[in-house]
């Protein structure tokens, strides 16, 4: 009990380098990150629970086989990010099929209202959640490279470093991203007539 306390104070990147010799503190990092990247996965690819926890499976598995490359230097979030993405891109790439229905609860509802009302500039129109499952539905049919960062960065809450560090591209290209992104999306919602 003791030492499972001293692990939870452990930064990230001190469990990860201890990892390497100890699996509990690799087991603190999966409790750490298990819910939000599985968020993420979900977001990124609208799959069902089965590929998450596989996608999420690999993920992990392949992160723990490469502690040893993971350069202390850098912020592990960033890191696991990063492999969870290529992950959830390859098994996307391998399975491409018919996107199933898109649900989104009641807390994703809001935050999609939230977030893209101040961002895109609107008001009040994303407040039913046939208008907020709609304007998640073209955040997902968005091009990958759009996709990628808008969910990163509004859903995820990554900076435009912590973005640059995921994707490997660089801060200013991200930013670039981001704003092409928010007005195709805009242009998209006018067309669906998801906002006016």
């Amino acid at each position: 009990m003791h030492q499972q306390k001293n692990v939870e104070k452990l930064t990230d990147e001190n469990l990860a380098m201890l990892s390497l010799t100890d699996s509990d503190s690799f087991e603190e990092l999966i409790r750490r990150y298990e819910a939000k990247l599985k968020r993420y996965i979900r977001r990124l690819l609208n799959v069902n629970d089965q590929d998450v926890e596989d996608i999420l499976q690999d993920a992990f598995i392949k992160a723990y086989r490469n502690l040893n490359s993971f350069d202390v230097k850098m912020k592990f979030s960033n890191w696991i990010y990063r492999i969870t993405h290529n992950e959830a891109i390859s098994h996307y790439r391998k399975n491409k099929k018919e996107k199933g229905n898109i649900s989104i609860d009641d807390e994703e509802k809001k935050y999609i209202t939230d977030t893209f009302e101040d961002s895109l500039d609107i008001h009040q129109e994303l407040e039913s959640k046939e208008k907020s499952q709609e304007m998640f539905s073209m955040i997902l049919s968005l091009p990958e490279k759009y996709k990628d960062v808008i969910i990163l960065h509004y859903f995820e809450d990554k900076s435009y470093e912590e973005i640059s560090d995921i994707l490997k591209k660089p801060a200013g290209t991200i930013a670039t991203l981001i704003n092409r992104a928010k007005a195709q999306l805009k242009k998209m919602a006018i067309k669906n007539n998801v906002i006016s």
